[in-house]
Formats: C-alpha cells, sequence, structure tokens
C-alpha cells in the first residue's frame, strides 16, 4: 500500500476504501508473505464473502495464515488488514454463523474472528512494539520497517470500522471489537476516543471472564491513568502476581554478572 505495486497509493488515513477497490488495487503476487508471496491470497480474499459459512471461515483461514506468524507484519499484512476491516459490516461477515442443525456443533462467527485478527496485528505494530525495536535496533527502526509504518499510519482507517461494533448486540463481537479498538487509538488523531473505550473497558470488566480480553483491557485502563484497583477480582491479581513474578525470573536471566544492561538474545547487545 505504500509503493508502486498498488494503485491505491496511500489511501487517506481516515478513510477506508471499498473492498473491491481494496482486491483490484495491489498485485498481490508481488507482495511478501509469511511463506512467499501472496498470488493466492485474491481467490481467498474474495472467497471470505462466499455464502456458505463453513468456505467463508475456511478462505478466512487461508488469508491470516498467510500473513500471521511470530509478530511480524509482512508486505502483504497492510492491504489484508484494510481489507478486513472494509468487510466488517458486509452482510455476508455480519449473518449469524451459528448453525441452525442443533447436531452440528456452533462455529465461531466470522466477524469476531476478523476483529480478533486486526487486534492482534494491532498489537504487533504498537507502541511498545516501536519502543522495543527502537531499544535494541535504534531510533531509525520505524524508518526501516516500512510496514509496520503503514499498518500504524493506516490504523484511523481500520478503526472507523472497527468503532460501530463497540456497541454490538452480541458480547462477544463487541468486546472482540473493544481489544482491537484498543491499540489503534494509540494514533495521535485517535486518542479523544479513550474515553469513550475506558466506559466499554469497565463494562466489559463487570461482565466478562475472559483472561486475555480482561489483561488487555486492565492494561489500557492503567496506561490511559485510570485507576482498576476496583475493578480487578481475586483472578486478575492473581494474575497479575504470576506475571510479576515471571518478568522478575526472565530480568534476573538476562542480567549480566557484571551489572551492565544486557538485552534478551537477538537484541544489539548479542554477539556472533
Amino acid at each position: 500500500m505504500t509503493n508502486s505495486r498498488s494503485r491505491i497509493d496511500g489511501p487517506r488515513h481516515h478513510e477506508l476504501p471499498h473492498y473491491r477497490a481494496l482486491l483490484a488495487a495491489s498485485d498481490w503476487a508481488s507482495l511478501s508473505t509469511v511463506c512467499g508471496t501472496g498470488e493466492s491470497l485474491p481467490t481467498a480474499l474474495a472467497r471470505m464473502l462466499d455464502p456458505d459459512p463453513v468456505v467463508r471461515a475456511t478462505a478466512t483461514e487461508d488469508v491470516l495464515r498467510e500473513v500471521t506468524h511470530q509478530n511480524t507484519i509482512y508486505e502483504a499484512t497492510v492491504p489484508v488488514a484494510l481489507y478486513v476491516a472494509a468487510l466488517l459490516h458486509h452482510p455476508a461477515i455480519t449473518v449469524d454463523d451459528v448453525g441452525n442443525d442443533a447436531d452440528a456443533p456452533p462455529r465461531r462467527p466470522t466477524l469476531v474472528r476478523l476483529l480478533e485478527w486486526l487486534g492482534t496485528t494491532a498489537y504487533d505494530a504498537d507502541d511498545e512494539c516501536v519502543a522495543i525495536g527502537e531499544r535494541h535496533f535504534g531510533e531509525q527502526f520505524l524508518d526501516e520497517d516500512r510496514y509496520m509504518r503503514a499498518l500504524r499510519d493506516l490504523r484511523p482507517a481500520i478503526f472507523s470500522a472497527v468503532h460501530p461494533l463497540l456497541g454490538h448486540d452480541n458480547a462477544d463481537v463487541r468486546h472482540a471489537a473493544l481489544i482491537a479498538a484498543i491499540p489503534l487509538a494509540e494514533h495521535p488523531v485517535l486518542t479523544p476516543h479513550r474515553t469513550e473505550l475506558a466506559d466499554h473497558a469497565r463494562r466489559l470488566l463487570a461482565t466478562s471472564t475472559n483472561r486475555h480480553n480482561r489483561d488487555r483491557v486492565l492494561d489500557a485502563m492503567k496506561a490511559w491513568g485510570h485507576g482498576t484497583s476496583e475493578l480487578e477480582n481475586a483472578d486478575d491479581i492473581a494474575a497479575r502476581e504470576h506475571y510479576a513474578r515471571l518478568k522478575a525470573e526472565r530480568d534476573s536471566l538476562w542480567a549480566p554478572a557484571d551489572g551492565s544492561s544486557a538485552g534478551p538474545p537477538g537484541g544489539p547487545n548479542e554477539t556472533a
């Protein structure tokens, strides 16, 4: 989305292109993916709108597998993220995926899966990831990682599709939307939304037992300067103490005997 391989050259950061335009705009076969290039992506992307929920779910996993591995933002990740965001309100995605056959196991709604992936991908390009990259590879880290930078620039456009789903009737959908919105709201033009997101966070904490979601929401509340002591339950406190112990153990492993600063393997302090 940031070079000549796409005919949509840097869409306005607040505007989300139509999914058909996104599908036609990129030279998918030339975009880097987990295992090569994205020549198979156009077919799979189109099949994400198949009326059959099984086909739709399979295509979704095929697409996301191509651009998801070890917290890396690939060249194809950027247009795929925009395409996924552009589908969030498509009737084929918003339809309830749960089958009517009582003997068939319920299927996870594609909408939830897409929101969760957008959230995970946004966290892979959040401010903490940038800080870690700059700490290990220098202040030029984000300038050199142009795919991460492109995804970060497009956070307002992606947020515009996620935001309406914060009030969805289905709790799984609105919780997934909130978890996706939190890292997106790190973009400077989106910070005014944090007050609204904090309200949604309090509602999630009052009703949800999902450990991952509670951890994400509590971390965001603390980062935004909100007190969380009254929002935490016993499980939250136990989890926080467990994470603190793990961090202390990890830090002790990386600490050199001479007291100098060192990073984990792969960082700039590692020697061959």
